[in-house]
């Protein structure tokens, strides 16, 4: 039954946020076995940025179009990359020493991908559309250096939330989005139907996703378009 203008359900910006920042939560937390949690305060912001320690971003496009940023702390970083691989049943000896190390960065672009993965195919469930996204980029940043990303939308808004690690580090996810909202006209099941099989599969061997490399500043900066 098709449902009247009044009472149709409205999916804003702060919708795609919210489920955003599950996403990131439900990502690290299972990665990591540790709590990942995140402020229940949103800022707005004038623009998304790239800042110190490692900065990652990704961009998705179809159905809406928008920029997830995660700016990591180095120990907020060395944090997640270690629990993550120790979780894995790697030696502590075997661990990247310091948050410039490629391997940290190769690893923290693949959390990253797995978390934009799982936003978009659950929101492209919830909203009945189409989400790709990118190759996930990173930087290792220089404290006095901060890169504003062109994200080329119409009319974007952007928001930023403060995330804590079960070590208490800090990191920030920032969104933008074209403003949009999506009315529910009619109803249906936006449930996940999940393969038990294919779950367990990705626990027991997680696939590495090709990161840009830490290194090719060159590339990267022009994609930033600099």
């Amino acid at each position: 039954m098709s449902r009247s203008r009044d009472n149709a359900v409205v999916f804003g910006t702060e919708d795609l946020l919210k489920s955003l920042c599950d996403s990131v939560a439900k990502v690290l937390t299972a990665a990591t076995q540790s709590e990942i949690r995140y402020s229940g305060m949103v800022q707005r912001i004038s623009k998304t940025c790239l800042k110190p320690d490692i900065g990652c971003f990704v961009l998705f496009d179809g159905g809406f179009s928008g920029l997830v940023v995660i700016n990591f702390s180095a120990p907020a970083a060395m944090e997640l990359y270690q629990k993550y691989l120790l979780s894995m049943g790697m030696a502590s000896s075997e661990l990247a020493a310091s948050h410039t190390s490629d391997e940290v960065s190769n690893v923290m672009g693949e959390l990253m991908n797995q978390i934009v993965g799982d936003f978009t195919g659950k929101v492209g469930r919830q909203l009945q559309t189409h989400i790709t996204q990118n190759q996930p980029k990173m930087l290792v940043l220089n404290k006095q250096v901060i890169l504003s990303v062109d994200t080329k939308l119409d009319n974007p808004e952007a928001r930023r939330v403060t995330f804590y690690t079960g070590g208490h580090n800090v990191f920030y996810l920032e969104l933008a989005v074209d403003r949009a909202e999506f009315i529910q006209l009619n109803d249906f099941d936006a449930h996940e139907v999940l393969d038990p099989d294919a779950l367990l599969e990705q626990a027991a061997q997680p696939a590495r996703v090709p990161v840009a490399p830490a290194n090719d500043h060159d590339d990267l900066l022009k994609s930033l378009g600099m």
